[in-house]
């Protein structure tokens, strides 16, 4: 295979997780799924551009067939989530509709061009194969569309760049090849079972399993998304569902704010802090004064735990394709954050007679772009081949 890039982007409601790799080198991105609009009046330029971190102060304006309104400028990511107007995912949101996708996605894209190349202020780079993903409700009727919009060229400016003259503009002209859409859930069963390098199977033992049935349950922002697995295929009859961590979020964040007095920038900030654990979980509203917020953050928690677990119990009662699966598996960021409390929501299922024992693999919440990037490496590897035997068949 020639040298290639390949960008795999789990377009998450909380976080844009990324990998990018060209053989040779990999490379691996997280931001939080934030947008806010550029206003110059408000700027507040740095003292010292040593001191800014670019990747934490990204002002991008996008100019593609994909975006409806190609006028504005906006922070996007950890700098959008820093502004008082950030715009933060809405309920049930359509991916595909919305222009903050599409910004999000070629910012971050064209961000990691730069990364290559440093020095540059004007270059032209070409994704080989984009691989994205949808959540499982919109996946079967929206993939098409999402495609057409994503392959063609599309322009990245990055505006106030730390470090270089003025005007401290960067161009990014991003050619997107070939896109690959995965639905969320079918992707962490790859990347549970596929090797990255090679594409071949890694875990006989889950495959062996999936002849009896296999129930993933993908737990998001927005959306679980479950996916059934039979005989190493997903099964058709098993759907997502609109609920996720960022409800729960949003009753923390109000409850802090209102008993402590303290205001979180927006959902990811209070995210890194559940990740981090209980040790964490404490907020400075004032200097030198740190607050307990353990008693916010568990309720909530468990009442997604029970919530999470009555939305397994429903599925695996109304497909027929996948009554007896043997294995049920958590994945995603937010099932990482609940685990202590699906668990022990878990035991109080079984003792009551209805057991839900899930597993909790090894990084659950990297597992849909791992499996986005075999899906784009499997893509172009079938592309390659096909190009090869048309050539041996002009020969001969």
């Amino acid at each position: 295979m020639e040298r290639q890039n390949f960008l795999a982007v789990d377009i998450g409601n909380s976080w844009y997780k990324a990998i990018a790799s060209d053989q040779w080198v990999e490379c691996e991105y997280q931001i939080p799924n934030a947008i806010a609009l550029f206003d110059e009046e408000f700027y507040e330029k740095p003292y010292e551009d040593d001191d800014v971190d670019f990747e934490e102060t990204l002002i991008v304006e996008v100019k593609s067939q994909a975006i409806l309104d190609k006028r504005e400028i906006y922070y996007i990511g950890k700098a959008a989530a820093k502004q008082r107007d950030v715009s933060l995912t809405a309920f049930n949101n359509q991916k595909v509709d919305e222009d903050r996708t599409y910004i999000l996605l070629f910012g971050l894209a064209a961000f990691h061009a730069l990364f290559l190349n440093p020095g540059e202020t004007e270059l032209h780079f070409t994704i080989d194969q984009l691989a994205v993903s949808l959540p499982t409700t919109q996946y079967k009727v929206k993939k098409k569309r999402f495609r057409e919009r994503l392959i063609g060229t599309h322009t990245v400016i990055f505006h106030k760049v730390p470090g270089i003259p003025e005007p401290k503009e960067l161009v990014v002209k991003l050619h997107v090849e070939d896109v690959i859409i995965g639905a969320e859930g079918a992707c962490a069963y790859l990347g549970l079972t596929r090797d990255q390098d090679t594409l071949g199977i890694k875990d006989e033992a889950l495959v062996n399993e999936s002849r009896k049935g296999i129930i993933i349950g993908d737990l998001g922002g927005d959306s679980v998304d479950f996916v059934g697995i039979k005989n190493n295929k997903p099964v058709a009859s098993v759907e997502g569902e609109t609920f996720g961590i960022n409800q729960f979020l949003d009753n923390i964040i109000q409850k802090v704010s209102k008993n402590e007095l303290y205001k979180f920038d927006s959902r990811s900030e209070l995210e890194e802090k559940l990740a981090g654990g209980p040790s964490e979980w404490y907020v400075e509203p004032f200097a030198g004064v740190k607050k307990d917020i353990s008693k916010y953050i568990i309720p909530q928690l468990k009442s997604m735990a029970i919530k999470y677990l009555e939305h397994f119990d429903r599925v695996r009662s109304s497909s027929n394709e996948i009554k007896g699966a043997t294995r049920y598996i958590a994945v995603g960021g937010a099932a990482k954050m609940a685990q202590k409390q699906i668990q022990e929501a878990a035991v109080r299922w079984s003792e009551r007679g209805r057991p839900i024992n899930l597993t909790f693999p090894e990084n659950m919440e990297k597992l849909n772009v791992l499996g986005l990037m075999v899906l784009a490496k499997m893509k172009q590897l079938k592309k390659d081949q096909e190009k090869t035997n048309d050539l041996i068949s002009a020969k001969s």
